[in-house]
């Protein structure tokens, strides 16, 4: 009985706990080079956190701005802030691949060719989101808040710091979630979503979306309006482009049991 029970023991211990640990050392490692990345990502960012500060100063509605510090440490948070998001733009193409690396044992070979070609355009998606959130959204949230100072007649102090927070705030959300179709169509392409569920989600994502719209943008209609149809848009391009992929796989499979019949 016990030499059953020992037995029983070391095969679940060798088909069970054994892949698991395996899986969990090669995240492991996945992470690890992520964070390595991620540490070049933020050395180039300070390297090159000057000449974008220049930039961004010589800007709508900075170069009408007049920025102060209020600590001695605004400078150097200054400094990293735009360093981390130069790193975030390096380092995500980067990640994107590493999830991929990790999954691909369990993909097909068609499967692994198709999903791979998402890694380089991970990075455009989120160059797109960049430039509406800078270039649209969020002249729209700060001239918001101006007007309100305004009708406080407030005199208005802008820190360095509390600047770049207010903008990167605005910035990294809504780049991120110009991700969605990406992610979208590698969970499909993975076999963990599928356009028919999405379709159920129609209105919570709506409702999400919405609420993350209304949360970045001045509480007006208009400024509203502009930013939640492009998201909405953006989480139907991507219900789309599941389709695409999942009637793909459809006829992958019919081919495949048409071969095995």
């Amino acid at each position: 009985m016990t030499d059953r029970a020992d037995a029983g023991k070391g095969l679940l211990r060798e088909e069970g706990l054994m892949p698991l640990f395996e899986h969990l050392g090669e995240l492991r490692k996945r992470i690890i080079y992520v964070l390595i990345v991620l540490t070049i990502g933020l050395v180039l960012g300070i390297v090159v956190a000057e000449p974008a500060y220049n930039y961004l100063m010589s800007q709508e509605p900075a170069d009408t701005l007049q920025l102060h510090t209020f600590s001695l440490w605004d400078g150097i948070g200054m400094y990293m802030k735009i360093a981390f998001v130069i790193a975030l733009v390096i380092t995500l193409p980067f990640t994107a691949y590493q999830l991929w690396a990790f999954v691909k044992p369990a993909l097909k070979p068609n499967e692994q060719r198709s999903t791979l070609k998402y890694v380089p355009l991970a990075l455009i998606m989120f160059l797109i989101g960049l430039a509406f959130s800078y270039f649209v959204v969020f002249p729209l949230a700060f001239n918001f808040t101006r007007t309100v100072a305004g009708h406080l007649h407030l005199e208005e102090t802008y820190g360095v710091v509390q600047y770049f927070t207010f903008m990167f705030s605005i910035l990294i959300p809504i780049s991120l979630l110009f991700e969605l179709p990406l992610a979208i169509m590698f969970l499909t392409a993975i076999r963990i979503i599928n356009p028919n569920r999405l379709r159920k989600m129609r209105k919570l994502a709506y409702f999400v979306l919405a609420a993350i719209g209304v949360t970045v943008t001045p509480p007006d209609l208009i400024s509203d309006v502009l930013v939640i149809i492009p998201l909405v848009a953006l989480y139907e391009f991507s219900l789309w482009l599941s389709g695409l992929v999942y009637k793909k796989q459809i006829a992958a499979d019919a081919e495949w049991e048409k071969e095995f019949e």
